[in-house]
């Protein structure tokens, strides 16, 4: 699986529109056996899935799943759906996420806080933990599970708490998965954990890039996580200053790194203009 998907039964979350769509894409090019699409968007679903399928040749099935994976119930309704109806995944790509972009009171309890983390960290683990034996099961066969978290959970920032810690619980649980995987003796099932900057999807409209911090495009994350996926890369963090930012926060007594990163790179007024997808 180190060039590409070919023959791979690969399943995106958040797969109607974006980078979702984007992924479900480059898996269609690359021949794989079936691209599983989940999303709660049902027309969005069916557009693109009829969009795929126009694309995909013979070898390729394209099969859409409306379900909301903020629901436990409907993730294990739905993925012993896909195990019978396909048969259970090579390649789980966790891409799909929300925000909210305020401070922490300002968040409702049930319409923002607790959503927020059950598809953000909580829909991940459910669903890998619904695939993740199948996988360890296949002798031989190589699989994958990426996690697309963000470089929220790796940095503090002011109007993004909750999407902050829903992001670093899905760091600190996707790279430990990855460690015990190894240690047990199942490092053919491989955990990528992606931690990008603000990408240009409509999602984080009128946020704004710390300093020498560009606003990623779709295009350039999907990539950079696709080539990370196949060569079962464990960690992926973008641009740059992420990392930078990430070894300075560590070292830099607090007081400094607020500091900098406040008045020098400009991390903590990234959201002052946030509007979000509309």
């Amino acid at each position: 699986m180190t060039r590409t998907v070919s023959g791979a039964r690969v399943l995106i979350t958040g797969a109607a529109s974006g980078m979702g769509r984007l992924y479900a894409e480059r898996a269609v090019a690359e021949g794989a056996r079936a691209v599983i699409l989940w999303d709660r968007d049902a027309a969005a679903l069916t557009r693109t899935a009829a969009r795929l399928s126009e694309g995909a040749t013979g070898s390729t099935a394209v099969s859409p799943y409306v379900v909301d994976i903020g629901d436990l119930g409907a993730i294990a309704q739905t993925a012993q759906r896909v195990r019978t109806e396909i048969g259970n995944p090579d390649i789980v790509i966790n891409n799909a996420g929300i925000v909210r972009g305020a401070f922490f009171w300002e968040h409702d309890n049930g319409d923002d806080t607790r959503p927020t983390m059950q598809i953000n960290a909580l829909a991940p683990m459910y669903i890998a933990r619904e695939f993740l034996p199948g996988m360890m099961s296949t002798n031989g066969r190589e699989s994958r599970i990426v996690n697309i978290a963000s470089a929220a959970g790796l940095l503090s920032n002011p109007r993004m708490s909750v999407y902050a810690a829903s992001k670093a619980a899905l760091i600190g649980w996707s790279d430990s998965l990855r460690l015990e995987l190894v240690q047990q003796g199942f490092s053919r099932v491989k955990v990528t954990t992606v931690s990008p900057s603000y990408i240009s999807t409509g999602m984080f409209d009128g946020a704004r890039g710390p300093l020498l911090t560009p606003i990623l495009t779709p295009e350039y994350v999907v990539d950079r996580v696709w080539r990370a996926m196949l060569a079962g890369t464990p960690q992926v963090t973008m641009p740059w200053t992420v990392g930078l930012s990430t070894v300075l926060r560590g070292i830099l007594p607090l007081p400094v790194w607020d500091l900098v990163a406040g008045r020098v790179f400009g991390v903590y007024n990234t959201m002052d203009d946030f509007v979000g997808r509309r």
